[in-house]
C-alpha cells in the first residue's frame, strides 16, 4: 500500500482536532491534543508541535472554523484549553419548496450523461439521507440534458474550479484561428452549446468564447488559485448574439396543478380550469416559453398563440426523436 500523501495526512490531521475540539464537554488543553492525534504526537519537539498547531488553527480559520481558546483554571490564567463551538460549524435543518425539489432532480437527469454526473449522484444521495425527497415523477424524454462533447469541456472545467489561467487556440467566426490567454470565470450552456465567460488577458477584458471553436488541447498557464472570480463575473455576457429572447406579447398556458412553478412566477393571470389544471397568462418571450412549457411534458398544454403551439410542438418532436431515433408527430 502506498502510502499517504502530505496533503491527505493534514487534511485527516485538520479533521480529527476538529472532532476533538467539537465533541469534548469541555475546553481541551494542548498537551491532551498532542496525546490524542497522531501527527502532534510524533513532532520532533514541544516547538514544531507548536508551529503545526498553530497552522492548522490558522487553516480552520480560513475554512471558516473559529478555534476559541479558554482559561482552564481561573487560579492559573497561563493553563489554556481550546474548544469550537457546535453552533458555529452545524448547519441548519434543510428543506425545500416543491418547485426547488423539481428543480434539483430536473438538474441532477440534466448532468446524467456529462463528466460530472458523478458528483451529482453523489449530492442527491446525501439529500436523501437527510430526509429530502425528490420530485422523480418529471416526464421522460422531454427533460432539459446537459451535454459535454466538447473535448474542451473537462480541461476548461477543472481550470475553472482550480482558479487557473489557461492559454488555448481559437477560431474565430471568420475561420481565423489566435491564441488567447484567460482567466476562466464561468461556463454556460446556450441552445446546446457551451461558452466559456473569462477574463482576456490579452486584451484586458471580459470576453465569451464557444468552446466548440477551441483548437487542440487546453494548456495551463499559470498556478492555480492564482486569481479571483469577481462577484457576478460572467453573468451579464451577452452569449446569445443575434438569438436574444424576443419579448413577443403574452401566451396562454396550461400547466397541472402543482407543476409549472416558473410559469407561474411569471404569470400575469392565473385562473383554475377543469380538474387538476390552472390556465395562466405569461409574457411570451420566443426562446425561452416554448422551453419551459416543453420541458413539463404532459404536465403543459400551449393553448396560444398559434407560433408558441407550434414551437412547442417542434420541441416536443425534436425532443421524441432524439431519444427513439424515429420520428414521432407530438399533437397537442
Amino acid at each position: 500500500m502506498s502510502p499517504a500523501s502530505p496533503s491527505a495526512g493534514k487534511t485527516e490531521r485538520l479533521l480529527n482536532l476538529v472532532l476533538a475540539l467539537k465533541s469534548a464537554r469541555r475546553p481541551v488543553s494542548k498537551q491532551r491534543l498532542r496525546e490524542s492525534i497522531d501527527d502532534y504526537r510524533a513532532a520532533a519537539s514541544t516547538e514544531a508541535f507548536d508551529r503545526m498547531f498553530e497552522r492548522d488553527k490558522d487553516d480552520l480559520r480560513e475554512l471558516g472554523i473559529q478555534v476559541h481558546a479558554t482559561v482552564l483554571d481561573p487560579f492559573f490564567d497561563d493553563e489554556v484549553g481550546y474548544r469550537i463551538d457546535s453552533s458555529e460549524t452545524s448547519l441548519p435543518a434543510i428543506s425545500f419548496e416543491p418547485d426547488e425539489r423539481v428543480a434539483l432532480a430536473l438538474a441532477a437527469r440534466a448532468w446524467a450523461g456529462a463528466s460530472i454526473s458523478g458528483s451529482a449522484a453523489a449530492a442527491l444521495r446525501k439529500l436523501r439521507l437527510r430526509g429530502v425527497e425528490l420530485d422523480e415523477a418529471i416526464p421522460a424524454g422531454v427533460e432539459p440534458r446537459i451535454r459535454t462533447k466538447e473535448p474542451a469541456f473537462d480541461p476548461v472545467h477543472a481550470a475553472l474550479l482550480a482558479r487557473q489561467p489557461i492559454v488555448f487556440d481559437y477560431r474565430r467566426a471568420d475561420g481565423t484561428v489566435t491564441t488567447r490567454h484567460v482567466r476562466p470565470w464561468a461556463l454556460k450552456s446556450w441552445h446546446g452549446r457551451w461558452y466559456l465567460a473569462a477574463y482576456d488577458l490579452d486584451r484586458g477584458e471580459q470576453r465569451a468564447f464557444r468552446l466548440g471553436r477551441v483548437v487542440g488541447p487546453v494548456r495551463k498557464k499559470g498556478k492555480a488559485g492564482s486569481y479571483q472570480v469577481p462577484p457576478g463575473a460572467g453573468v451579464e455576457v451577452d452569449l446569445r448574439g443575434g438569438e436574444s429572447e424576443e419579448e413577443a406579447g403574452t401566451a396562454v398556458i396550461r400547466v397541472r396543478r402543482g407543476t409549472g412553478h416558473s410559469l407561474r412566477r411569471r404569470a400575469l393571470r392565473e385562473a383554475p380550469v377543469g380538474e387538476g389544471w390552472i390556465e395562466l397568462e405569461v409574457p411570451w418571450a420566443r426562446g425561452r416559453t416554448e422551453h419551459d412549457v416543453a420541458a413539463l411534458g404532459a404536465a403543459a398544454v400551449a393553448m396560444s398563440p398559434d407560433d408558441l403551439v407550434a414551437a412547442v410542438r417542434a420541441a416536443l418532436d425534436g425532443a421524441a426523436r432524439a431519444h427513439s431515433g424515429t420520428h414521432t408527430e407530438v399533437a397537442r
